[in-house]
């Protein structure tokens, strides 16, 4: 038998389809990982004043629980596999695209700060996280939701199901195949034309991720801007980059950093349309 359960979690729809024959444990599980998602979501939400995540940027507390500390090493090592383009520091500038009204103070604004955009802006110590100023702050944001859906797969597993698919807002990752044998199909969205599909994959043990330009995106006196940031602003990028890889996380570092930089090298299936 298979279950969908539906559910919003970090300001996305997300689903879960289990492959079960028991309809009891298959319920128990979508609510296990209906909790960890809502348990991250609170943890590391970047908007709310009471997060711990908004507690350290605050530097209201500096102590990092392993959860955090894993997550904050692992940022490390993408920014610097990607070139320092996968940045979550990219948080210090992110607020002046709703803060700015004009492209004169956005860019007076931005280039106060982007000196202090860099992981290399804060350390790791004994589980103490310090910042060499006060201005860089750390945004999960682009990291926890695929985190999330690694963590579902782990309850998923543990729940000793052997089937399943699990997708947070187009962060998605295939547990094993279908019952029938065939792997899990996953479309890819026509990027100047979302509402269609303009390719599909088959993955199995696999994550699949694609970040767009088309998406999310802030209008200043006519000129749009991608939420997807970088230092420097882009004349031109990729309409959306996929990337197939062994968990949902690497697939979303990957993605994100392409759509920045199209020539960083990875191991992982690659689709750049």
């Amino acid at each position: 038998m298979q279950y969908l359960y539906k559910f919003e979690a970090m300001t996305t729809p997300c689903e879960v389809l289990l492959f079960c024959d028991d309809k009891k444990r298959a319920d128990e599980t979508a609510q296990a990982v209906l909790k960890e998602a809502k348990r991250l979501e609170k943890k590391y939400n970047y908007f709310a004043a009471d997060s711990y995540l908004s507690a350290l940027n605050r530097r209201e507390r500096d102590d990092l629980d392993p959860e955090t500390q894993n997550l904050l090493q692992r940022a490390v090592q993408y920014y610097r596999l990607t070139a320092q383009v996968f940045d979550i520091t990219l948080a210090t500038i992110k607020d002046l695209y709703r803060a700015q009204t004009s492209l004169e103070t956005l860019h007076e604004a931005k280039e106060r700060l982007v000196p202090f955009v860099g992981c290399e802006h804060f350390q790791i110590k004994k589980r103490r996280l310090s910042f060499d100023n006060p201005y860089t702050k750390i945004d999960l944001g682009g990291f926890v939701k695929e985190y999330a859906v690694d963590q579902a797969v782990k309850i998923i597993q543990k729940a000793k199901t052997a089937s399943a698919l699990v997708n947070f807002g187009g962060d998605i990752y295939a547990l094993g195949k279908k019952p029938d044998g065939q792997k899990f199909r996953v479309g890819i969205k026509d990027p100047k034309n979302p509402k269609e599909f303009i390719r599909f994959e088959e993955i199995e043990n696999e994550a699949l991720t694609t970040s767009a330009s088309y998406e999310r995106y802030v209008t200043i006196e006519g000129a749009s801007f991608s939420h997807i940031l970088s230092k420097e602003e882009q004349t031109q990028t990729p309409s959306s980059v996929t990337v197939i890889s062994k968990n949902c996380v690497e697939s979303g570092v990957f993605s994100t950093a392409l759509m920045v930089n199209p020539d960083i090298v990875t191991k992982n299936r690659v689709i750049i349309l």
